[in-house]
């Protein structure tokens, strides 16, 4: 996407961040209009700096930036406020979140409806000790919005998908119809795939909702080391709850 000169006061939040020469940062931000958009905070590791406490992850910012290369310079940032910044388990989700949109968006490929799903998401994961529906909401969300998901709602024959029919998920196909449930984690009933994409989870479908999103997100990403993360702290919780 062509990008104009300078672009004023963007919502954005940061996906990373790294050291760039003496005193600066290289940092990945995912903007509201612009997607995807990598700048250089020229000084912000300085003492006294204006950026210093602004770029934190998980918490939206305001940010304006100029420049037409592959690394925009950044000219101002501001906290815009919401929340705490994410603890303990809450942590790992939001770390999750950020290297998943990392690894599926390209630069300045625009996409609002991730930018405002994130945001909601982002708070609730914050925000609430028990976030799994929101988390797999916002999955289908991103990978609807990247056209990496057939329709939820027909069949791969344009039939409508009913409650309790069985299918299998074929992200490059649609979804196939079955006359039995099989045990794989792209089966599901109908149910779940219209609660997905009508936005109404409930935590009836939050283990069928996981194992399916992985196995999609897995499709079109390698194994993402923060979700390895999440599932060695859940089955070290299971351990030690017998």
């Amino acid at each position: 996407m062509s990008q104009t000169h300078r672009i004023n006061h963007q919502p954005a939040f940061v996906l990373s961040s790294h050291p760039w020469r003496e005193n600066s940062l290289r940092v990945e931000l995912f903007s509201r209009d612009y997607g995807r958009v990598g700048v250089l905070a020229r000084s912000a590791r300085t003492r006294g700096s204006e950026l210093r406490g602004v770029l934190v992850p998980f918490v939206p910012i305001s940010v304006s930036w100029f420049g037409k290369e592959d690394w925009k310079t950044l000219h101002k940032a501001e906290w815009l406020g919401g929340w705490q910044l994410a603890q303990d388990k809450s942590l790992f989700s939001a770390l999750y979140l950020n290297e998943l949109l990392l690894k599926l968006t390209a630069r300045e490929d625009p996409h609002p409806d991730i930018y405002h799903a994130l945001h909601q998401t982002m708070r609730e994961v914050c925000t609430q000790p028990e976030h799994s529906l929101a988390l797999r909401q916002f999955e289908y969300t991103a990978l609807k919005s990247l056209g990496w998901l057939p329709d939820f709602e027909r069949d791969e024959w344009g039939d409508a998908v009913l409650p309790e029919k069985w299918y299998r998920v074929l992200p490059e196909h649609g979804l196939e119809c079955l006359p039995n449930p099989i045990a794989q984690d792209n089966v599901v009933q109908g149910e779940l795939l219209l609660h997905l994409a009508q936005q109404n989870l409930s935590a009836t479908h939050v283990q069928a909702a996981s194992r399916l999103m992985r196995k999609l997100i897995a499709f079109r990403v390698p194994e993402l080391q923060s979700r390895l993360i999440l599932q060695q702290l859940q089955q070290f919780k299971n351990q030690f709850s017998l």
